[in-house]
């Protein structure tokens, strides 16, 4: 039987009765809507010591990574667009450990600012998404899409900020992080055999020279968030490796982050070997 497809009609916002609070309530309750992932809303119109406030600010409970929201009905503008770079600027500050993405939500992004975001985006992590109402039969959807997000550095664990501590303060901070690093070295010992553990106050790194090949975060129930740098043309394969392995993963711009403990490392010690392998490929690759 052949379904009809019908066609949908774009309804500008303020047309349809709403405003832009609405649209506001609609994210904060849908935070996965934006389609960035799984992430928690913190706060909505967030106070801002330089003036104004952040609409929304989300987080994503597998890195802390956080995102300052900027919302705007009809086309986006300078004024928009410096507002959420200040923002973000602002929350980076406040909490500077943590990666941090400047979204810009707006109905229009025209050519003249989509190329003016472009450009900021190689030096500041901005994500630009245009929301619209789509009306046919009658039903209206919001829908929102993304059109920029090409934000390419990459938090590695590393940081010149970050305090030297030794194994003595991550065994009573976190044993079960330090097991994990442990085995990791001992699987792919032999695969980087200049590798080394190295611990400092909010990770503990798996690092050959002066490049963290693995990164450890404490998380609770004896879990950690493992992190590494892959390059574009072995992401395909690092992913097809965790699929088929059944572990799960977040895909973060030229980082995977997995959430592991002692034993997964230790079941699927063949995988780890072989992402070892594409991690070593990658640092190669831009050493």
């Amino acid at each position: 039987m052949s379904h009809e497809i019908s066609i949908a009609n774009h309804i500008p916002i303020r047309d349809a009765g709403f405003d832009e609070y609405w649209l506001q309530d609609q994210i904060w309750s849908n935070p996965a809507s934006l389609g960035l992932g799984d992430l928690d809303a913190l706060q909505k119109e967030r106070p801002q010591n330089s003036g104004g406030r952040v609409d929304i600010l989300l987080k994503d409970p597998q890195d802390d990574s956080m995102y300052e929201v900027e919302v705007m009905l009809g086309e986006t503008d300078e004024t928009h667009i410096i507002r959420t770079i200040e923002y973000w600027d602002n929350e980076k500050r406040r909490w500077p450990k943590r990666q941090h993405y400047a979204v810009l939500v707006a109905e229009s992004i025209t050519r003249r600012f989509f190329n003016v975001i472009h450009l900021i985006s190689h030096s500041i992590p901005i994500i630009a998404i245009q929301v619209a109402i789509i009306e046919s039969n009658d039903h209206k959807s919001l829908y929102f899409t993304k059109v920029l997000d090409t934000y390419e550095e990459v938090d590695d664990g590393s940081s010149i900020d970050e305090i030297e501590v030794n194994r003595e303060f991550w065994n009573k901070k976190a044993k079960s992080t330090v097991d994990v690093a442990d085995t990791l070295l001992e699987i792919t010992g032999s695969h980087l055999p200049d590798s080394k553990i190295s611990y400092v106050k909010n990770y503990v790194a798996l690092n050959v020279g002066r490049n963290n090949y693995f990164w450890l975060h404490k998380r609770s129930g004896n879990k950690s968030l493992l992190g590494f740098k892959i390059a574009d043309h072995l992401a395909d394969e690092a992913e097809s490796l965790l699929d088929n392995a059944k572990i799960s993963f977040t895909k973060k711009p030229k980082k995977i982050l997995i959430t592991v403990d002692q034993s997964i490392i230790q079941s699927n010690s063949e995988i780890f070997i072989t992402l070892a392998s594409l991690v070593k490929r990658t640092w190669e690759k831009t050493a």
